[in-house]
């Protein structure tokens, strides 16, 4: 017997890893994230995507196809959640490459593609490239320091594309709405899943995210991420007030002073003055 497998897609910064581990427990499967850390030539590629894009790819589709043969052998005996699917590859391949390099990769990707296992479900996490750059920032990986804003665009579009065409199960989730930090979020996302593979509601909302009442930063970085976090989620409440129908004038005005509260507690943090 093969159990369902749910992948989650999206482009850099979209939140599909955070919503792997999130989603596996929930969902009673196992965890498979990408290995992307292993690639010895990602960092070389963000600083040079000419010269480095065909090595980085090769490597990827390789490493990719590995994983994939592990995850099929998870599948023989329970459902699995992972951060990625395989046909993510031929899209950045797509992105990145050309001429020679190109046709090169499509032979090697057509003789493995064939030998992997379709998700049940895919989850297309959608954000704008505001979100997706802030996003990136944050977590401050150093080879994504100084990451270029038109190729977040350009990787944004392609998959804006590519799910235009996709031909499986697909749910389009707004990867905008903060679903780390608030709990209703992510049970939305929870229920919708499981109706879309046949499982039955859950009961009720799992207290995943409860914090401490009092739990004191430590370190500036976590001041400083703390702060940022509480500022998605006053931006969140703006764009529901700013499109509320009737509108609440006084609504909208509290959230925008509570915005510049935390964009002033942000600048502290980050010692500007």
């Amino acid at each position: 017997m093969t159990h369902w497998f749910l992948a989650i897609e999206g482009v850099i910064g979209a939140g599909k890893t955070t919503l792997a581990r999130m989603l596996a427990p929930a969902l009673g499967a196992h965890p498979i994230l990408e290995r992307f850390e292993e690639n010895p030539f990602l960092p070389h590629f963000y600083r040079d995507r000419a010269r480095y894009a065909f090595p980085t790819q090769i490597f990827f589709l390789l490493s990719r196809y590995r994983q994939h043969q592990e995850l099929a052998a998870h599948l023989a005996h329970e459902p699995v959640v992972s951060d990625y699917m395989f046909a993510k590859d031929r899209l950045f391949a797509h992105l990145n490459l050309e001429g020679d390099e190109l046709a090169l990769y499509e032979q090697l990707h057509s003789a493995l593609a064939e030998k992997t296992p379709q998700p049940t479900l895919v989850l297309y996490l959608r954000a704008d490239t505001d979100t997706l750059m802030a996003r990136i920032a944050l977590r401050d990986r150093p080879y994504e320091r100084g990451m270029d804003r038109a190729y977040i665009e350009r990787l944004r579009l392609a998959y804006e594309a590519f799910f235009s065409t996709y031909e499986g199960p697909f749910l389009i989730i707004d990867a905008t709405r903060n679903f780390v930090q608030d709990e209703r979020v992510f049970y939305e996302i929870l229920q919708e899943v499981r109706g879309a593979l046949g499982m039955a509601p859950a009961q009720q909302p799992l207290p995943v995210f409860t914090r401490p009442a009092f739990s004191p930063p430590s370190s500036p970085e976590e001041t400083l991420v703390r702060a940022f976090a509480d500022l998605t989620r006053t931006l969140g409440l703006l764009r529901e007030a700013l499109f509320a129908e009737p509108r609440d004038p006084q609504r909208i005005a509290h959230a925008l002073q509570v915005c510049q509260q935390q964009l002033a507690a942000i600048a502290q943090a980050a010692g500007i003055s």
